[in-house]
């Protein structure tokens, strides 16, 4: 069942992957840019997820390629731009999508219990999906996100 709580709110609205619309809560939304990739600094010895940093604002962001952080496979493709959703929940996390498509507002009538289909990789990663012009949208967590075992490394 949907977290009742984001029903009905706003929600930045975003490609996944080809083919994979998602939302994430427009609350937990710093920023959504595109950003030359050459304006990331990679750093060695990362997991594949990570892309780099990058100074923000006068303030260093790390980037992660959202997709892959998520467990699921991606085609790699050398990129010139990034297409950024930058989310917080105490610290800061810059995301990497495949295209960012704006914000809509999703009434609670668009939520749906999570389809029988639904990747299970991604299952602790989502709060649900809602429907939008015959399209199922992943309502993803930011929270779950930013607590992904990728940033507890020791």
């Amino acid at each position: 069942m949907p977290d009742r709580q984001l029903a009905g709110e706003t929600y930045l609205k975003f490609q996944l992957a080809p083919q994979v619309p998602a939302v994430f809560a427009a609350s937990v939304v710093e920023e959504a840019t595109v950003l030359p990739a050459a304006q990331v600094t990679a750093i060695p010895n990362m997991p594949p997820c990570m892309l780099g940093l990058v100074n923000r604002r006068s303030r260093i962001i790390w980037i992660a390629n959202l997709v892959k952080l998520l467990g699921m496979p991606v085609p790699d493709r050398p990129r010139q731009e990034y297409s950024l959703v930058t989310v917080k929940s105490g610290a800061s996390l810059g995301l990497m999508v495949d295209e960012i498509d704006g914000i809509i507002h999703l009434p609670v009538t668009a939520f749906r219990p999570l389809p029988s289909q639904a990747n299970p990789i991604l299952l602790p990663y989502l709060r649900g999906c809602a429907v939008q012009a015959d399209q199922i949208l992943l309502v993803l967590d930011a929270e779950a996100v930013l607590q992904s075992s990728v940033f507890q490394r020791q």
